[in-house]
């Protein structure tokens, strides 16, 4: 479906060796059925959050962390990032190596989970996660793997809905106990870092999609020094 632009092609040393999917096939099945559900679950726009914190950056290589439907990804290509984009569904990686073609810009796809993806640490400029749905660990590797990957003097720009961690679980079985959010990633920041933002603020909400309906977001971007 996208093995051409998945892990391991020749033009992407910065992934992994294999070219199918890296991490629990369960994982990727859930997302998958999900983005079958409907031709397009989110809204086909940049994350306002984004926008905001990325458009005084220089442009250089970023790493778009669960990308789904590509908006950022193409987004950040068309303003001159050198894009790799991280996603567990095919189905999503599809729909984005589509728009990302009918934009008319290059953006790799690695389709793995980001604890399996092997990323080359100290690789990116920039670190995107935009309401990631990355789970949690006792040795809290998703959120080691997102530091991991940000290069020094790079940014790691990690955004979600304010107040979920706080909830209880849903009659659906989403428990937010089972994910990693904000507070976690910034209590792993130690001296090599500073915190230039860590704060809860209105969303920047795209019009359409899933998700829409949350008001706040909690926004943390964080500047690796060493």
């Amino acid at each position: 479906m996208t093995d051409n632009i998945v892990a391991g092609s020749p033009a992407s040393p910065l992934l992994p060796a294999a070219g199918r999917y890296v991490g629990d096939p369960e994982v990727a099945a859930n997302w998958d059925q999900r983005y079958a559900e409907r031709e397009q679950l989110w809204s086909g726009q940049a994350n306002g959050a984004l926008v905001a914190e990325v458009a005084g950056l220089t442009p250089g290589r970023v790493l778009d962390v669960g990308c789904g439907e590509g908006a950022d990804a193409v987004w950040l290509a068309r303003r001159g990032w050198d894009v790799t984009a991280l996603e567990v569904s095919g189905v999503a990686l599809a729909r984005a190596a589509r728009h990302a073609a009918d934009a008319g810009v290059t953006v790799r796809w690695v389709h793995a989970e980001l604890t399996h993806a092997a990323l080359t640490p100290g690789s990116f400029d920039l670190v995107s996660a935009q309401y990631p749905a990355l789970l949690r660990t006792p040795d809290a590797a998703a959120e080691r793997a997102l530091l991991a990957a940000v290069a020094p003097g790079g940014v790691l720009l990690l955004v979600h809905h304010a107040g979920m961690e706080t909830r209880e679980r849903h009659d659906d079985g989403f428990d937010p106990a089972d994910y990693v959010w904000p507070s976690m990633v910034a209590a792993l920041l130690d001296e090599d870092w500073k915190v230039e933002l860590d704060e809860q603020r209105p969303r920047l909400a795209p019009d359409g999609g899933a998700g829409a309906h949350h008001a706040d977001d909690e926004v943390l971007r964080a500047r690796r020094l060493r």
